[in-house]
């Protein structure tokens, strides 16, 4: 039962289509996935690729694809297709200096940390707390090494970074009606109040995200919802209040923008949930982004470590907190006075002069000098994943591998693996 509320409104927005819309509803949802990167697997559960994410597959919901290996090693993340929307318009480009505002769970950060390929640096932000560890793992899942996690308001972030990206994406907390067909719970809560409270939310979000773009940059606002006071409106009301942005349309294969310049999908147009896309141009010169030098790693251990490995980095800068070794990109900020999560890849933690390495690192890697490959089908990989002690002729530090894609670490003694897959992992 949807609410009398947003029903008379729908009807009358899409006035011949609304038979439609209220079937597609009837619908079972169509399940997608995006693979990291463009080493793609002929997975027997795959589909039709999603036409505006060329990483993104329509696949089988009863395959189950959370519980292979290969979700756990980072191989792919499943993603709503329609949620790909917003990053195709975005269109990040390597190199570039990137603001996810609004980032949890972390679809579309690691979208566009795929996008970025390993270049430049992009800032995901996520203003709760819970919600930003769950940003934050994904991350590391998804072996993103040139990011910055942060747990700040809009508006403290445009405080603290005036102008400093070349894109930013908001993806505005909303009042979810597109998510109606996948959540009970947006139908059980939704009202008009919730409409009006996050249209206010959404005014003062887009006023940080214009402080935080360069001139010449590009923004993209997005949300979940169809309520035009949420997506059209807001957009037309920020224009009024910004003459220095101006609304663009751009072109991305399977999307079309309709006659007001704006990007509707509804679920009876396309094939997933709802979502809004508007794309906007800060006025200016764009800046071209510079490349950062490289910095010489101080440590060690680490050093010694990643010797015996053959384990080498990306250009980018040392962090150390505490006993905890990061690498960050060269482009990353000065973090005094931010509430930071994760400041670029998590290299491990020296203990007693020793390096131990951490479970992100073995997830960026794709391979090193010493490897154990388990077949993802096999008793091993599963015994791994559980936490139990697994057969190797390994000796030392070895990077679990499963299907020839990164899992995590162990330790061999010529005879078996000790296990060092995070128990919080642990199936």
């Amino acid at each position: 039962m949807l609410p009398h509320g947003f029903l008379d409104r729908v009807k009358a927005q899409l006035g011949t289509e609304y038979d439609a819309f209220l079937q597609s509803l009837e619908r079972p949802r169509a399940v997608a996935l995006r693979f990291r990167s463009k080493e793609q697997r002929a997975l027997p559960f795959l589909g039709e690729p999603v036409p505006w994410e060329k990483l993104g597959y329509y696949y089988d919901p009863e395959a189950r694809p959370g519980l292979h290996p290969f979700h756990e090693a980072g191989v792919y993340y499943l993603q709503e297709a329609s949620a790909m929307a917003p990053v195709a318009l975005l269109d990040p480009q390597p190199g570039e200096r990137i603001c996810d505002l609004c980032a949890a769970p972390g679809g579309k950060s690691t979208q566009i940390a795929g996008r970025l390929n390993g270049r430049g640096f992009l800032l995901a932000n996520e203003i709760h707390p819970k919600r930003a560890l769950i940003l934050s793992r994904n991350m590391e899942r998804m072996g993103v090494w040139n990011s910055l996690v942060t747990n700040e308001t809009p508006a403290r972030l445009a405080q603290k970074l005036p102008g400093y990206f070349h894109r930013v994406l908001v993806d505005a907390p909303c009042s979810g009606e597109g998510m109606f067909r996948k959540e009970e719970a947006a139908v059980t809560d939704w009202s008009e109040e919730t409409v009006e409270m996050c249209a206010q939310r959404q005014k003062e979000i887009l006023e940080a995200a214009a402080e935080l773009l360069s001139p010449g940059g590009r923004m993209v606002y997005s949300t979940c919802t169809f309520a035009p006071n949420e997506n059209e409106e807001q957009i037309a009301d920020f224009l009024c209040r910004h003459g220095e942005f101006s609304l663009e349309t751009v072109t991305v294969p399977g999307l079309t923008a309709g006659n007001d310049g704006m990007y509707h999908l509804w679920p009876h147009r396309y094939l997933g949930e709802g979502q809004f896309g508007a794309v906007l141009r800060k006025a200016g010169a764009p800046e071209i982004p510079e490349t950062g030098a490289g910095e010489n790693v101080p440590w060690k251990s680490w050093t010694t470590f990643a010797k015996e490995l053959n384990i080498s980095l990306p250009e980018g800068k040392p962090v150390a907190f505490g006993q905890n070794f990061y690498w960050a990109s060269p482009e990353m900020p000065d973090l005094k006075g931010l509430k930071v999560l994760r400041p670029g890849l998590a290299l491990g933690e020296e203990r007693k002069g020793r390096f131990l390495p951490d479970h992100a690192l073995a997830l960026w890697l794709d391979t090193c000098g010493n490897v154990q490959d388990y077949d993802p089908e096999e008793k091993e990989i599963r015994d791994y994943l559980h936490g139990l002690v697994t057969p190797s002729e390994k000796k030392g530090w070895c990077l679990v591998t499963t299907g020839g894609k990164s899992i995590g670490w162990g330790k061999g003694d010529g005879t078996v693996l000790k296990n060092h897959y995070p128990k919080g992992l642990r199936r």
